[in-house]
């Protein structure tokens, strides 16, 4: 990535880090951000040696506030940017990881500040949220005439009690991180002094676990999570059947009998 980028983008080892990076406006995403990210996630996706990503906002006060809207009303009065509604196909960096519903591998958020809009979306499509505990998590959509269309609507009302997600929606009403917490909305909250070290524990462990099983065990839990236990036990899982036939479902059980750490090969 260029030193204009919206996005920072780095590697190492096993993890990808994913820096939404416009501190000067809250990480506001626009169009090219979108593009950049599309690009970021599709690279993601497809190196075998990326077995998680962390994603996150630049600077201390936002993870993202989600939309920039005066992009929006810009482009609004340009006669550019069309009507929305929900999902980005058609849009600038379809699909979105929002809409990468075949996303096997595990995105950790970490969120410091403002995680607002298309921003707190963002961390409802990840796996794990960790959270400083200066975090604001809210979908304000209602306030400005528009709509959480990047599946805000549909993924708070299944994270949530339903009564309590549509208190938020209609509303825009905001949560701390405490509250989002103990609707459990997000996995550990920390002082901000300590978010850098949390999230490297979590991802430590995750990097520790097989990866093949990972991607199975997140794919498993998606795919079910509307289903019947008789529909779910009898459904097709593709990482699954790419695990049980892995070299690394020989190596745990060896690794554990010969009392040394396995060593994964994600094959």
């Amino acid at each position: 990535m260029s030193q204009q980028s919206t996005v920072s983008y780095e590697k190492f080892g096993n993890i990808a880090r994913i820096t939404l990076n416009r501190p000067e406006v809250l990480n506001a995403m626009n169009v090219r951000m979108h593009e950049e990210l599309a690009e970021i996630w599709d690279d993601f996706e497809s190196d075998d040696d990326m077995w998680v990503a962390v994603l996150s906002g630049a600077g201390d006060r936002a993870f993202s506030v989600g939309q920039d809207l005066k992009e929006l009303a810009a482009r609004e009065r340009a006669g550019i940017a069309g009507p929305s509604t929900f999902g980005s196909r058609g849009k600038p960096g379809w699909p979105r990881l929002t809409e990468r519903f075949d996303l096997a591998k595990p995105v950790v958020a970490q969120v410091r500040g403002y995680a607002m809009g298309g921003g707190f979306e963002l961390a409802l499509s990840c796996d794990i949220v960790i959270a400083s505990e200066d975090a604001t998590f809210a979908l304000p959509e209602a306030r400005l005439g528009l709509m959480a269309g990047a599946g805000g609507v549909f993924r708070l009302t299944r994270q949530l009690p339903f009564r309590t997600a549509m208190g938020h929606l209609l509303t825009g009403r905001p949560m701390d991180a405490r509250r989002a917490y103990e609707l459990g909305l997000v996995n550990e909250v920390v002082p901000a002094t300590d978010l850098d070290a949390c999230v490297d524990g979590w991802v430590a462990d995750l990097v520790r676990c097989a990866p093949l099983s990972v991607r199975a065990i997140k794919e498993a839990a998606a795919k079910s999570a509307t289903m019947t236990l008789e529909e779910a036990f009898a459904t097709r899982y593709p990482w699954e059947e790419r695990r049980m036939h892995s070299r690394d479902a020989v190596e745990g059980p060896a690794a554990f009998a010969e009392k040394r750490p396995p060593e994964w090969q994600a094959r």
